[in-house]
């Protein structure tokens, strides 16, 4: 064989054995470049590999994070509405309880009314009982007494005593006197009753709640009485004719 030719020979197989050892060194590499946990292809099937990217950074619990909010967010809101309802009940309660004191105030006020006109029932009923059981003799004595009660509520000053000598004196006790003779009976005025007094006297110091009638025993001691109080002081101060 010529030189040649088997400088070519020796060539080829060195460069197959070198294409061997290449491809056993890639084949190594890709073996190497697979983690461990990857399934193992099988033997004579075409090699499909995936990339696949790892990152160091843990993924956060994004699920977790939404059911955060959504919970505070529904706190917040529970806030609010107890809130308000308590703000309601508040109101409810203060309406009520002005309520209250209002029937409070005006159930006083009415209890002091009533209790306001029994008193004054009550302070009147002594007098009227009082002046519906007094009872007067139907006489001279009589005359006076009831008389000198009524002068005491009008503040007309005067004396049984004085009462009864001027009364004597001028008509003797006689209810119906009536002088036709003095001056006044000349002027076509006699004077009348009890205590002879005239009618434009008895008309002008006739005391209220008595009769009307000048020759009425009560209201003609009580007419000339008031007559006497204002132009001598007193009945009691008169001893003659007046």
């Amino acid at each position: 064989m010529p030189k040649h030719a088997h400088s070519r020979t020796l060539t080829k197989h060195h460069k197959i054995a070198l294409a061997g050892v290449a491809a056993f060194g890639a084949a190594t590499l890709a073996f190497s470049a697979v983690p461990s946990s990857a399934e193992t292809v099988a033997s004579g099937a075409p090699e499909t590999a995936a990339k696949v990217a790892y990152g160091t950074e843990q993924i956060k619990d994004v699920s977790g994070t939404v059911t955060d909010q959504l919970a505070l967010q529904n706190v917040k809101l529970e806030a609010i509405a107890a809130k308000r309802k308590a703000t309601s009940a508040h109101q409810l309660h203060a309406a009520h309880v002005k309520k209250v004191h209002s029937a409070h105030v005006k159930h006083v006020a009415a209890a002091k009314r009533t209790a306001g006109q029994a008193a004054s029932r009550s302070a009147q009923r002594p007098q009227i009982q009082l002046v519906a059981a007094q009872t007067y003799a139907n006489n001279l004595d009589g005359w006076i007494r009831q008389a000198l009660d009524i002068m005491h509520t009008k503040g007309i000053p005067g004396s049984y005593n004085g009462l009864h000598r001027n009364i004597m004196r001028e008509s003797s006790g006689n209810p119906n006197a009536i002088n036709n003779w003095d001056i006044n009976a000349i002027n076509g005025i006699p004077s009348k009753g009890l205590l002879q007094v005239i009618p434009p006297t008895f008309a002008t110091y006739h005391v209220s709640g008595t009769s009307q009638n000048i020759y009425d025993p009560v209201a003609n001691i009580t007419a000339a009485a008031n007559y006497a109080a204002h132009r001598y002081g007193s009945i009691d101060n008169v001893n003659s004719a007046y």
